[in-house]
């Protein structure tokens, strides 16, 4: 099994910037892809960025593309989701997730809250 915590959320005004941690222990050998996803009441779970232990750069969605950088450090086994120039619409449940190679993330966070206020 992968534990996975995250930190970082909080309350922030638009245009404001946080950076979520998500650190994993356990079994971290078989994580290859770390991800993070969002949820607003009513709406269906996002996908918002994702990195491979091993690679460089990752993958975004559309609405974050931009202001949004995940990076990682393998020495600490932690993600991280810097996130610039905030919108309220980015209020949500940000989750970090786990996956091997192939399949679907299997390993979930407890979750952390980011409020962006207008």
């Amino acid at each position: 099994q992968v534990q996975l915590v995250e930190s970082g959320g909080g309350l922030v005004q638009a245009g404001g910037s946080l950076r979520l941690s998500c650190a994993a222990s356990g079994r971290t050998a078989s994580s290859y892809r770390m991800g993070w996803f969002r949820r607003t009441p009513g709406k269906e779970r996002e996908f918002v960025a994702s990195i491979t232990w091993t690679g460089g750069s990752g993958t975004y969605a559309d609405s974050v593309k931009g202001r949004f950088t995940i990076s990682k450090d393998n020495a600490k086994n932690t993600v991280y989701l810097q996130m610039d120039s905030l919108k309220p619409e980015d209020t949500a449940v940000y989750y970090c997730a786990s996956k091997g190679a192939t399949g679907a993330y299997v390993y979930w966070g407890q979750g952390t809250q980011v409020t962006v206020s207008s």
